[in-house]
């Protein structure tokens, strides 16, 4: 066996042992809430809200956080994607002779996507006592929008990336003109990769709790309006934790069951929108 083949048989089996890890520690990850998490699961926790002394072991469930979390989650991700696909487009489609401009655009984004969700959280504080603003679900939408939009406009502009530039030559050879290419052509071909996009950045915003800790505020009731404080899994699944009384931690573990299921159910949406768009998809 030679050098070239020994390396790369290294690294295959380098590969497949770091993959099966982290395969690994997510299923015991898993299983160790499923576990904990199913047998303190009803439907009251999914149906109701928290009753007077919930969090001291009464009844009532986390219908406001469920509601909320999905407020919050769908209303950054919505916020996001109107915000990321024109400049993944705009950078990929007007900025193409520019390559150091797009270059630093990428750089900093990634080092946005870096950066702590709690700085995040703080920075939409501070922009909230500037305005004389108070806890609400518009203060925590504003602010998990510009935790996740770098994800959005990097996870766009990767798709974008992979389409061949003779498409684009293409095109514009035909009389096409640079707006008409970017929502005709180069968004349709990417709309699978702009789905998993979308998805990463709603469990991103979902799941993150540092980024709302000071911004929603927290309330036993579903808001009705965008400035009212709400209530987010993640915020409910920490209080319900850090209670001293076992029933109500052994809730948090249902807490955590329900957002992994909400989480998969999206997911495994997302792959059925892409295999149908896939399968009809219209070749250029």
């Amino acid at each position: 066996m030679n050098r070239r083949k020994a390396e790369e048989y290294f690294f295959r089996v380098l590969m497949f042992i770091s993959s099966t890890i982290i395969i690994m520690v997510l299923l015991h990850i898993i299983y160790s809430i499923l576990k904990a998490g199913l047998p303190h699961l009803n439907w009251d926790m999914i149906s109701k809200v928290p009753e007077g002394g919930y969090y001291f072991g009464k009844g009532g469930g986390i219908l406001n956080a469920i509601v909320g979390s999905l407020y919050v989650a769908i209303g950054a991700t919505s916020l996001a994607f109107a915000i990321g696909l024109p400049v993944a487009l705009f950078m990929n489609i007007h900025l193409t002779k520019w390559k150091k401009v797009v270059n630093g655009i990428r750089f900093l984004m990634d080092l946005l996507c870096g950066i702590p969700s709690i700085v995040y959280g703080a920075f939409g504080f501070t922009l909230m006592i500037f305005f004389g603003l108070r806890t609400s679900l518009l203060a925590g939408i504003i602010t998990v929008t510009v935790f996740i939009v770098p994800i959005m406009i990097r996870a766009i502009d990767e798709v974008l990336m992979t389409i061949p530039r003779g498409l684009f030559e293409s095109a514009l050879s035909l009389g096409s003109t640079k707006s008409e290419i970017s929502y005709r052509v180069f968004f349709k071909q990417s709309i699978a990769g702009i789905i998993t996009a979308l998805l990463l950045s709603f469990g991103r915003a979902i799941g993150d709790a540092a980024s709302v800790l000071l911004t929603t505020g927290y309330t036993d009731y579903i808001p009705t309006s965008l400035s009212q404080p709400t209530a987010t899994l993640p915020l409910a699944i920490f209080f319900q934790l850090s209670s001293p009384i076992l029933e109500v931690r052994q809730r948090a573990y249902a807490s955590a069951v329900i957002l992994i299921a909400i989480i998969l159910f999206i997911s495994l949406l997302a792959r059925i929108l892409t295999y149908s768009y896939k399968k009809n998809k219209i070749n250029y």
